[in-house]
């Protein structure tokens, strides 16, 4: 039974859309890396020719767009790759859907079941603090502990005035993987 947290919806019938399959463990993470930025600025790119630039205001919305698009695909393409349970064989999906006043991102990757805990605690946090506190709080914790991390969807959140949710399905066939897919809303107006 699917587990959902934030306001998840179906793509449902998006005027247009575009899906990409990665397979995961196919290179090592250094090459994977490269190819999420060359994907991302390929779906940046292509999702630009939907916004008209015929004057300076709609070019710099489009730029607006185009970089958008380009950070929150890379990010959420990042974390997919990142945290996708290798052993599983099931390739990671990005799909962007255009709406009449969004862009809608969903990412499909596979985890490993023992995961699922620390993740969904991570998003309750994520859903019900201000993202600004918290993206203080995190930027604090990075330094204090010399590392980076947590802050793509926090960037996302208050950056660019997404809306994020994520759906949880278990495997029936395999119980020891479960699928979790990440949903973007971006607004375009």
């Amino acid at each position: 039974m699917s587990e959902i947290f934030g306001h998840f919806t179906k793509q449902g019938d998006a005027p247009a859309y575009l899906l990409i399959n990665f397979l995961p463990n196919m290179l090592s993470i250094q090459q994977r890396w490269r190819n999420n930025g060359l994907s991302a600025d390929f779906l940046a790119d292509y999702w630009t020719s939907f916004f008209p630039g015929d004057d300076a205001a709609s070019q710099h919305r489009q730029a607006e767009i185009r970089d958008a698009v380009s950070y929150i695909a890379n990010e959420l393409l990042e974390n997919a790759m990142k945290f996708s349970y290798d052993m599983s064989k099931y390739p990671v999906s990005i799909g962007l859907y255009l709406f009449a006043d969004e862009v809608r991102f969903y990412v499909t990757n596979s985890i490993e079941s023992q995961c699922c805990g620390r993740l969904q605690n991570f998003i309750r946090e994520l859903l019900s603090d201000d993202p600004d506190e918290m993206y203080l709080r995190q930027l604090e914790r990075n330094a204090a502990e010399d590392r980076s991390g947590h802050l793509g969807f926090l960037t996302m959140l208050s950056d660019y005035e997404t809306q994020l949710a994520w759906k949880f399905d278990p495997l029936l066939a395999h119980p020891e993987i479960v699928t979790v897919t990440t949903m973007v809303r971006l607004p375009t107006e």
